[in-house]
């Protein structure tokens, strides 16, 4: 395939642009693209035109959104952040990285990149390129388990069984945690069961913070983690947890926050809401020194690799690049057995 890049003309106008190739500079490597999966987060909310950093710039010094100073948003050109791919060419002073080696990393959807040789990761011999889609979702998820603060024999509420949210119900499981999944797609409540979760809600039909009270002789959830980024979820979740407990916001959630009553459990229980976000020095709060984001990462793909997480089953779609625009189309529309879609270059 030519170099192509995925484009963003606008809310919903996506297309595939061919773009020139770029040089190979110190340090560098050149990779050709495999696959490149599709966030149904992140990338949802750059495609729907409500991503925050469409209207604000992010200030690094501030850490704050402020107003933005560029006079358009749109295009955005090569988003995305999961993409595995193959070396093909490598500049003089690369000594770690080599022609023909299978990379994971984050350089967008686009046929080709040229990226900095420390920034892409070869993938474990015998695991399937497919795996290597999962680096990020999975460290999101890790992060997630991460602020909890997890303990062996916590009842844990995981609310949101989509890709990132059924990860987390199996990484907790494998913290010892007893998990209750929560969705509203029996489909993914089936996934649940098989990551692990010893019961799941339909929370279409049942309370969660009903199911969770029940287990726990009343006494709710130690720890509960919302990866949906709906507001009414995250609402629930705190209804479910125990007095003094945690509860994780590591969902992207958009707007005002409509259905959620900070007034109501969150006040009365003294719920500790923290906040878990992939990026920065520390990633999950209370992991200063000891995780950082690339160990996050690494971290999930050696569970992979030594076969504790198998992510291949989370792959519902998986489609040639030219036909972006359904593929981000499909994952608009919200359908229940629509998991990890991904563009094959």
């Amino acid at each position: 395939m030519p170099n192509w890049v995925v484009s963003l003309a606008g809310p919903r106008r996506v297309s595939l642009e061919p773009c020139p190739a770029d040089p190979l500079g110190p340090g560098q490597v050149r990779v050709r693209t495999c696959y490149s999966g599709i966030s149904a987060g992140t990338e949802l909310t750059l495609y729907r035109g409500s991503n925050p950093r469409l209207s604000k710039d992010w200030d690094d010094a501030s850490r704050m959104f402020v107003p933005r100073q560029a006079p358009a948003a749109y295009p955005v050109v090569g988003f995305g952040y999961e993409e595995v791919g193959e070396i093909v060419e490598v500049a003089a002073d690369v000594a770690d990285r080599r022609p023909g080696q299978v990379v994971w990393g984050i350089w967008g959807h686009r046929a080709e990149a040229v990226v900095a040789s420390g920034t892409v990761q070869p993938l474990a011999a015998g695991l399937d390129l497919l795996t290597a889609v999962f680096a990020r979702p999975g460290a999101i998820a890790l992060t997630a388990v991460l602020a909890g603060d997890l303990h062996l024999g916590d009842w844990v509420g995981v609310f949101g069984q989509g890709v990132i949210g059924l990860l987390g119900t199996r990484l907790a499981a494998l913290s010892g945690a007893r998990v209750v999944a929560v969705d509203r797609v029996p489909a993914r409540l089936d996934f649940a069961t098989r990551f692990g979760a010893r019961r799941v809600v339909d929370a279409a039909v049942d309370s969660a913070a009903a199911v969770l009270r029940g287990a726990t002789d009343g006494r709710g959830a130690d720890v509960c983690l919302e990866l949906s980024g709906s507001y009414p979820a995250l609402h629930e979740a705190i209804r479910a947890t125990t007095h003094a407990g945690r509860v994780v916001a590591a969902g992207f959630y958009q707007g005002y926050a409509l259905g959620l009553g900070l007034g109501e459990e969150f006040h009365h229980n003294r719920i500790q809401l923290v906040a878990a976000q992939v990026s920065g020095p520390t990633p999950a709060p209370g992991t200063a020194g000891r995780w950082t984001g690339p160990r996050i990462a690494h971290t999930f793909m050696d569970l992979v690799a030594e076969g504790s997480v198998d992510p291949l089953p989370l792959v519902s779609h998986v489609v040639d690049a030219g036909a972006v625009a359904d593929a981000l189309a499909l994952l608009d529309r919200g359908d229940g057995d629509v998991l990890q879609v991904v563009l094959r270059f």
